[in-house]
């Protein structure tokens, strides 16, 4: 069985935004979102998006030199930044304490997530970004029951 994908163009900034704060509204209690893409292509605007669609107030920082950020979402929950984007090998994710971030963040945001292999839990829900034109292209891949179940409830789609 293949895994549901869906395409969304982003013709600009604005709609990058949007789709953030869609996915913000269909977002499962807990789940694992990996964010794919070039340098540029609009990862870093799209979580700053969900997040602030979720509660997170105050300056969203760029984890790309820390490698994780760590936000208190509205419901409570705390959601998870990471950008593995520096990261030279998968082993520098031990130092981060990610069995003690599972227990705790209800929502993880990972950005260059193959730089991270097997050492982080297995993503629900993939949206790959990439430059379209003036614009972007969204390819959004369930990948778990919880990924097909946030991915239904993301309107836009063709």
């Amino acid at each position: 069985m293949s895994a549901p994908i869906r395409i969304i163009d982003l013709p600009d900034a604005a709609a990058t935004e949007a789709l953030g704060r869609a996915l913000a509204a269909a977002r499962p209690v807990r789940a694992h979102l990996a964010l794919e893409g070039d340098l540029g292509a609009g990862k870093s605007t799209l979580a700053r998006a969900l997040l602030r669609a979720l509660g997170v107030s105050g300056s969203i920082r760029s984890p790309t030199y820390s490698l994780i950020e760590r936000y208190p979402l509205a419901d409570g929950g705390e959601a998870a930044h990471l950008d593995l984007y520096r990261l030279a090998d998968a082993g520098e994710l031990d130092v981060l304490g990610l069995d003690e971030l599972e227990a705790s963040a209800s929502l993880w945001l990972v950005e260059w997530p193959e730089r991270g292999g097997r050492q982080l839990p297995p993503a629900d829900l993939a949206v790959a970004l990439q430059v379209e034109g003036e614009g972007r292209r969204a390819r959004l891949r369930a990948l778990s029951p919880t990924g097909r179940d946030w991915l239904a409830g993301v309107p836009g789609s063709r």
